[in-house]
């Protein structure tokens, strides 16, 4: 037997407004976040901000002063992006839920969202953290070699 429209109504409703305090709730701790990523050559660490903007530049331990142009660039590039990517994935998760359908209300179908479209084709991609070149991990080739990055 089908569950009477008013209460499918008053389901509906709950869901809707469940959600809408949930969104606002992520809206205002995205708009806190930030994410600072090291250099792999730990030159640079750059900071991004909730819109992906640069947020911040810190050149490490005067290592710049022995670097070329193009290589304090790329070092700077590097960062940024890496930290930019961070916050793509952690807009990314924190957003999808908003995007699946209701488990409660079959007739909130959910919406497709590309978000690849949206952020770039490395956001989809697997994010292993033990490769991540944060502030935390050391580039492969440092220990190949047997580096820890200290001068």
């Amino acid at each position: 037997m089908t569950e009477p429209l008013e209460k499918r109504l008053e389901k509906a409703m709950a869901e809707l407004q469940a959600a809408q305090e949930a969104v606002a709730r992520t809206e205002r701790e995205l708009r806190q976040a930030s994410f600072a990523v090291l250099s792999s050559d730990r030159a640079v660490r750059a900071t991004v901000g909730p819109q992906g903007e640069l947020a911040g530049i810190e050149f490490l331990e005067n290592k710049y002063r022995d670097m070329s142009p193009q290589e304090l660039a790329a070092s700077v590039l590097e960062a940024a992006s890496a930290a930019r990517l961070k916050m793509n994935r952690h807009v990314l998760k924190a957003m999808a839920p908003f995007a699946e359908p209701s488990s409660n209300v079959p007739e909130l179908k959910g919406f497709e969202l590309d978000w690849e479209r949206i952020f770039g084709s490395e956001v989809l991609r697997e994010d292993n953290e033990d490769t991540a070149r944060d502030d935390r991990a050391t580039p492969g080739w440092r220990d190949a070699l047997g580096e820890d990055g200290e001068d």
